[in-house]
C-alpha cells in the first residue's frame, strides 16, 4: 500500500474538491444536512472564510455545537456572572423587556463596611439605651444575664443557618425574603417575607417612640403640648405626646426616604458614629465610677423620692418642699402622713461605682406591680397601713414586671442581624462576607450586652436601675448617670442612633415588601411592586408608613417591642428551619460555601425561637403565627382548588396523589434538578444480571435520595413471556436489596431489544415522578461479536434519550469500579469539560463524594482550549465560576494546538472504514447464500430484502422484489466482492473518507491529552459525543468512542439532557 501524500493528510489545502464550502457536507456526501456554525480552525480553505469551519480538534463534537457549546464560549458568557444560561431568570425577568441594561458595576463594598458595620447599626439601638438598666435592676444581674444569652444563641445560631443559605449560591439583591423564599418555596417564603416586613415596619415605629421619649423626658421635657394637673393623667398625657410627635416624626422621616436614599445611606455612617462614641462613654464613665461616687439620691425609709425635692431635714423654723408633699399644712405641728412620721430621710450616692460591691445587692431579681413603689431592701421600714397612692411623691414602678416580659421586651435589641445579608447585591465577595461580617457583629454586640449588664450591676444603686425614667436622679437618663464626661453625650447620642435606625427601618421595609409584589405570590400586594421611575417603592413606602403609624397611635415602648419581637423570632424560626430542612433532604444544589453549620443546630434555633415567642407573650405568639398560617395558606389556595379526597382511609392514596400533582405543575427549576435514574440492565439466559455493578454504581450516586427506576428487557412475545418477565422482575428486586438501592423495578417484553428499551425510556415514572437520567452499560466485545445486535442497540438508545431530552450516563468498564465496600483511597476524580451540555459535569463527582466510597478524592476539572483561546483568562473565568458553584475543584486548561493530521490517524481511520467495510460484505455474502437456497426452493417467491448494513432480523420498510435467475445472478455479481481476491484488493485501495479522519483526529488528539493527564485517576468524566445523524457511519461512532477511551480505567462518559442541572444562585 502507498503511504498516503501529505495533501490528503493536511486536508483543507487550496485545491482539495473535498473542502471546499459548496462539497464540505457531512461525511462529504452532498444531499446531507450540512453541519452547523460555529467556532474554527484557522485553516485557509478555498472560497470561504476561516470562520465557516469547526475545530478540527473538536470535529467529534461539531454536529451539536449550536445546542451544546465549547467551554471557552461559555465561560466568555459567563464573564461577569450577570447573564447565566439558566437559573437566572428571577433576576432576568425582573429587567423589562424594552428596559435597556446598565453597565454593570462590580459592586466593591467588602466585610467591614458592607456587612459588619450596618449590622453593628442595626443591632444596637434604642432598647441598649432606654431599657438595659432597667431589665438589669428588675431581672437582677443573672437573670438579665441570663435573658441577654438565650437571645444572643438565638441570632447567632440563626446566623449560623442564614450563612450557610446565604452562601449556597449568589444571594441577590433582596436579602432574607431572597433566602427563604427560594430554599422553601414561595408559601413560606411568602409568609415570611410578610412577617419580616411587619416586623421591620414596628422596629421603624419602636424607633421613633424611642427617639420621642428621649426628647419629651430628657432633651425638652418643656415641648410636651398635653399636660396633667393631676398626677393621675401624667402617664395618658405622656402617651398623647408620643402619638402627636411621633405622628410627625413618622411623617418627616418618610419624606426624607421619599426624597432620596441616597441620604439616608450618607447619614448612616453618622448615627453609627453616635452610638459607639455612647458605648465608649458607658465604659469609660464605669471606670471613672470606681474612683468617684456621683448622684445623690433621696430615700425616706427605703422607698424611693423624686430628686426635685430639697432633702434638708426641716428646722424649726421652715418646713421644706417634701414636708408639703407628706403633711397637710407648712407649720410644724401639722399632722403628717404615717409612714413620713416613721421614716428618716437619707441620702446615698446612685452610683456608688465599681469598687462599692453593689452588685451583691443587685444579683437576684425584683419584680414589682404596678404602682409598687421602689424601695432599697437593705434598709429598715416601717410597715403602712395602706400602700401608698400616686397623690404621694415616691418613685412608682409604672407597669408590672416578669421575667417572660422583659424577654419580649429586651429581645428587639439583638434583631438587626439580616442587615448584611440585606445589602449582598452591594457586596464585592458575598459569599465571604456575609458569614463573617455577620457573626463577628454578632458576637461583638453579644460581648457588649452580656458586659453592659455586669457593669450596670456593679455600678448603679439598684432602686436607680428600676427607675425606668430617672425621676430619682433629676430626671436623667440612668444610662446618662453613668456615662462620662457628661450625661448628655449619651442622651444626644442615643437620640440620633435611634433616629437612624428609624430611617434604615422605613428604607428597608418598603423594599422588601417591593420584592415580595415583585415575585407576584400575593396578588393583592401587585400594587406595592411599583414605584417611582428610579425603582423607589413609593407605594410600598406610604403602607409602611401606615402600618407604622399603627405602631406610634400605640404609643408605648413596652407595649409594641414584644410585637416586633414575635415577627422577628418567626423570620428567624424559619430561616433555623430552611437550614436543617436543605441539609436533611441533601439536594444537590445545597452546598455551601459556609461549612461550620449543622442541622442540629438549626433544630436548636428553631426551638429557642419557639420558646421565645411563647416565653415572651403567649398570645402574640399565637397571633403570628395564625398570620403567617393564613398568608402560607393564601398563597397555597390562591388560583388552584384542592381535592383532598373523602375520608381517612383515602388519605395516604390521596397524599401521594396530593404530592404528584404538586410535581407535575412545571418543570423542575434548576436548583432542584437531581438525577432520577433509569437504569437499564442486561440479564444472561440463567437470568442473572450481567453487570451488577450498574446497580452499585447508581446506589453511589444517589446516596439514597430521589427515584431510581431499573428495568430490563425480554424479548419474546409477551403472551408467552408472562413467566419469564415476574421471574426477572423478582431477580432484578433481589439485586436491588443486595446492593441497597431504593426503587421500583420495571420489565417489559418486546419483539427487539432496541423497542423495548424505546418503550421504557417512553413510559417510565408517573406524573412529576419521571426519570430525566439514563444509566446503561458499555457494549462489551462489540469488535469481536459477529452480531451487530448489542451495539446497534446501544448506539438506538443514545439517538432516544437525545430526542427525549434525558442525560445519559455510559461507566465504561464498569466491572473495575469500585463496589460499595470498597472505598477509594485519596485520587482524583477527573472531569474532562469538553462541550458545555447543563453542567451534569459538575454536579456528578459532587454527588459521587457524597457517598463513603468516593469520599476521599478530590475533584480536578480540565477544560480544552484552542489556539484562538486565551487560556490563562479561561482558567481565572472557570475558577471564579467554580466558586460561586460552590464547588471545589483543581482547574486546568489544557491547550491543544491545531496540529496536522498524524500519519497515525490516517491509518486507524483507513483501518476502521476497511474493517467495516469487510464485514459488511461478510454479512452480504452469509445473506446472499441464504437466499440462494431460499431460491432453489422457490423460484417464483417473494422475499423481503434486507437492506445494507442492517440487522438479520429487521424488517425494511416494505421493499417486496421479485426474484429471478437473472437478478440473482447480477446481485452477486455486484455485491459479493469480498468473496473474491479482487474484491479484497479494491477494499485495500480504499481512500478514508475526510470526516472520518478529521473525527478520528479529534478521538485520538484528545486521547492522547487525557490519558497524559488523567492516566492516575480514581475516575474519568468525559463528555459523549453524539451519534452522527447519517446512520451509515454508526460502526465509526463506536470505533471513535473507543479510541477517545482507550488506556483510562474508569471512564463515564456524559450527555447532558440539555437544560441546566446546575445554577450559582441559591
Amino acid at each position: 500500500r502507498e503511504t498516503p501524500t501529505p495533501q490528503v493528510i493536511t486536508f483543507g489545502r487550496e485545491g482539495d474538491p473535498h473542502t471546499s464550502g459548496e462539497h464540505f457536507l457531512e461525511g462529504g456526501r452532498e444531499g446531507e444536512r450540512p453541519l452547523p456554525r460555529g467556532t474554527h480552525t484557522r485553516l485557509p480553505f478555498h472560497g470561504v472564510d476561516d470562520d465557516d469551519f469547526y475545530d478540527r480538534n473538536l470535529a467529534l463534537f461539531e454536529e451539536e455545537m449550536d445546542t451544546r457549546p465549547k467551554v471557552s464560549s461559555l465561560l466568555n458568557r459567563l464573564a461577569n456572572y450577570t447573564n447565566l444560561t439558566q437559573g437566572a431568570r428571577e433576576h432576568e425577568e425582573a429587567e423589562s423587556i424594552g428596559e435597556k441594561r446598565k453597565a454593570y458595576k462590580s459592586p466593591q463594598m467588602g466585610t467591614f463596611m458592607g456587612v459588619y458595620l450596618p449590622c453593628l447599626q442595626n443591632i444596637f439601638g434604642v432598647i441598649l439605651f432606654l431599657r438595659l438598666t432597667w431589665v438589669v435592676g428588675t431581672a437582677g444581674v443573672l437573670q438579665a444575664l441570663c435573658i441577654v444569652f438565650i437571645c444572643c444563641c438565638c441570632t447567632l445560631l440563626t446566623a449560623i443557618s442564614m450563612s450557610a443559605i446565604a452562601t449556597n449560591g449568589v444571594v441577590p439583591a433582596g436579602g432574607s425574603y431572597f433566602m427563604i423564599s427560594r430554599s422553601l418555596g414561595p408559601e413560606f417564603g411568602g409568609a415570611v417575607g410578610l412577617c419580616f416586613y411587619l416586623g421591620t415596619t414596628f422596629a421603624g415605629a419602636m424607633y421613633i417612640l424611642g427617639a420621642i421619649e428621649i426628647l419629651l423626658m430628657y432633651i425638652a421635657p418643656w415641648a410636651a403640648i398635653f399636660v396633667s394637673s393631676s398626677p393621675d393623667g401624667e402617664g395618658a398625657a405622656m402617651l398623647n405626646n408620643m402619638r402627636v410627635y411621633g405622628s410627625i416624626f413618622l411623617l418627616l422621616m418618610a419624606l426624607l426616604v421619599f426624597v432620596g436614599v441616597k441620604y439616608v445611606n450618607k447619614l448612616a455612617s453618622v448615627f453609627l458614629a453616635c452610638v459607639i462614641i455612647s458605648i465608649l462613654s458607658i465604659y469609660t464613665g464605669a471606670l471613672v465610677s470606681a474612683f468617684i461616687s456621683t448622684n445623690q439620691i433621696i430615700l425616706l425609709g427605703n422607698g424611693t423620692v423624686p430628686s426635685t425635692f430639697d432633702p434638708s431635714l426641716p428646722s424649726s423654723e421652715a418646713t421644706t418642699a417634701l414636708w408639703l408633699q407628706f403633711c397637710e399644712g407648712p407649720d410644724l405641728n401639722a399632722s403628717c402622713d404615717y409612714y413620713f412620721n416613721l421614716s428618716n430621710i437619707s441620702e446615698i450616692p446612685g452610683i456608688p461605682g465599681l469598687s462599692s460591691g453593689v452588685i451583691t445587692e443587685n444579683i437576684w431579681s425584683v419584680y414589682l406591680s404596678k404602682g409598687d413603689v421602689l424601695e432599697k431592701g437593705s434598709l429598715p421600714s416601717p410597715r403602712p397601713v395602706h400602700p401608698p397612692t400616686n397623690r404621694l411623691p415616691y418613685v412608682f414602678a409604672d407597669i408590672t414586671t416578669s421575667f417572660t416580659l422583659l424577654v419580649g421586651i429586651f429581645f428587639p435589641s439583638v434583631t438587626g442581624i439580616m442587615a448584611g445579608s440585606n445589602r449582598s447585591g452591594d457586596l464585592k465577595d458575598a459569599q465571604r462576607s456575609i458569614p463573617i461580617g455577620t457573626i463577628m457583629a454578632i458576637l461583638t454586640t453579644s460581648l457588649v450586652y452580656l458586659s453592659s449588664v455586669v457593669l450596670f450591676g456593679a455600678c448603679i444603686e439598684g432602686v436607680v436601675l428600676r427607675d425606668k425614667f430617672g425621676d430619682s436622679v433629676k430626671g436623667n437618663l440612668v444610662v446618662g448617670t453613668l456615662s462620662w464626661p457628661s450625661p448628655w453625650v449619651i442622651v444626644i447620642g442615643s437620640f440620633f442612633s435611634t433616629c437612624g435606625a428609624g430611617l434604615q427601618s422605613l428604607t428597608g421595609a418598603p423594599r422588601l415588601l417591593q420584592a415580595i409584589a415583585k415575585d407576584n405570590i400575593i396578588p393583592f400586594l401587585r400594587v406595592f411592586g411599583h414605584g417611582k421611575a428610579n425603582g423607589e417603592p413609593t407605594w410600598a413606602l406610604l403602607l409602611t408608613a401606615l402600618i407604622a403609624e399603627l405602631g406610634i397611635l400605640i404609643a408605648s415602648l413596652d407595649l409594641v417591642a414584644p410585637i416586633l419581637s414575635m415577627f422577628f423570632l418567626m423570620c428567624y424560626l424559619f430561616v433555623n428551619l430552611a437550614c436543617a430542612l436543605q441539609t436533611l433532604l441533601r439536594t444537590p444544589n445545597w452546598r455551601p460555601r459556609f461549612s461550620y453549620y449543622h442541622w442540629t443546630l438549626s433544630f436548636l434555633g428553631m426551638i429557642i425561637c419557639l420558646a421565645l415567642m411563647f416565653i415572651s407573650s403567649w398570645y402574640y405568639a399565637i397571633v403570628a403565627i395564625v398570620i403567617a398560617g393564613m398568608i402560607y395558606k393564601y398563597i397555597e389556595y390562591h388560583g388552584a382548588e384542592k381535592e383532598w379526597g373523602d375520608g381517612i382511609r383515602g388519605l395516604s392514596l390521596s397524599a401521594a396523589r396530593y404530592a404528584l400533582l404538586r410535581l407535575e405543575e412545571g418543570p423542575p427549576h434548576t436548583k432542584n434538578w437531581r438525577p432520577q435514574l433509569l437504569v437499564l440492565l442486561k440479564l444472561d439466559e440463567d437470568a442473572y444480571v450481567k453487570s451488577p455493578r450498574l446497580l452499585t454504581f447508581a446506589s453511589q450516586l444517589k446516596a439514597g435520595k430521589g427515584l431510581t427506576i431499573v428495568g430490563t428487557v425480554i424479548t419474546g412475545n409477551y403472551l408467552h413471556s408472562y413467566g419469564e418477565a415476574l421471574a426477572a422482575e423478582q431477580t432484578l428486586k433481589h439485586q436491588m436489596d443486595k446492593e441497597k438501592v431504593k426503587g421500583f423495578c420495571q420489565c417489559i417484553v418486546a419483539n427487539k431489544a432496541r423497542e423495548g428499551i424505546s418503550h421504557m425510556i417512553q413510559s417510565s415514572g408517573l406524573g412529576g415522578m419521571r426519570h430525566n437520567t439514563v444509566v446503561m452499560g458499555w457494549p462489551l466485545a462489540w469488535r469481536q461479536s459477529e452480531d451487530p445486535q448489542s451495539w446497534k442497540t446501544f448506539i438506538n438508545t443514545v439517538r432516544v434519550t437525545t430526542a427525549a431530552h434525558l442525560a445519559l450516563l455510559v461507566p465504561k468498564n464498569i466491572s473495575l469500579f469500585p463496589g460499595n465496600s470498597e472505598p477509594c483511597g485519596e485520587g482524583y476524580i477527573d472531569v474532562w469539560w469538553i462541550v458545555h451540555d447543563g453542567g451534569m459535569l459538575m454536579l456528578l463527582p459532587f454527588l459521587l463524594r457524597q457517598h463513603k466510597v468516593w469520599r476521599k478524592c478530590a475533584m480536578r476539572i480540565f477544560t480544552v482550549a484552542q489556539m484562538e483561546d486565551n487560556s490563562i483568562q479561561m482558567k481565572k473565568d472557570l475558577a471564579t465560576f467554580l466558586y460561586h458553584l460552590r464547588i471545589e475543584a483543581d482547574v486546568e486548561v489544557v491547550e491543544m494546538h491545531n496540529s496536522d493530521i498524524s500519519a497515525y490517524t490516517y491509518e486507524r481511520t483507513l483501518m476502521m472504514e476497511q474493517r467495516s467495510q469487510m464485514l459488511r460484505q461478510m454479512r452480504l455474502s452469509k445473506s446472499d447464500r441464504e437466499k440462494e437456497a431460499q431460491l432453489v426452493k422457490d423460484r417464483n417467491s417473494m422475499l423481503r430484502l434486507t437492506s445494507i448494513g442492517s440487522d438479520d432480523d429487521e424488517d425494511t420498510d416494505g421493499v417486496h422484489m421479485t426474484w429471478t435467475k437473472e437478478k440473482a445472478l447480477q446481485y452477486r455479481a455486484t455485491h459479493s466482492g469480498c468473496s473474491t481476491p479482487e474484491g479484497f484488493r479494491d477494499m485495500l485501495s480504499i481512500r478514508p473518507d475526510h470526516s472520518n479522519v478529521r473525527r478520528m483526529h479529534t478521538a485520538v488528539k484528545l486521547n492522547e491529552v487525557i490519558v497524559n493527564k488523567s492516566h492516575d485517576a480514581r475516575l474519568v468524566l468525559l463528555n459523549m459525543p453524539g451519534p452522527p445523524r447519517n446512520p451509515a457511519g454508526d460502526e465509526n461512532y463506536m470505533e471513535f468512542l473507543e479510541v477517545l477511551t482507550e488506556g483510562l480505567e474508569r471512564v463515564l462518559l456524559v450527555r447532558g439532557g440539555g437544560s441546566e442541572v446546575i445554577t450559582i444562585y441559591s
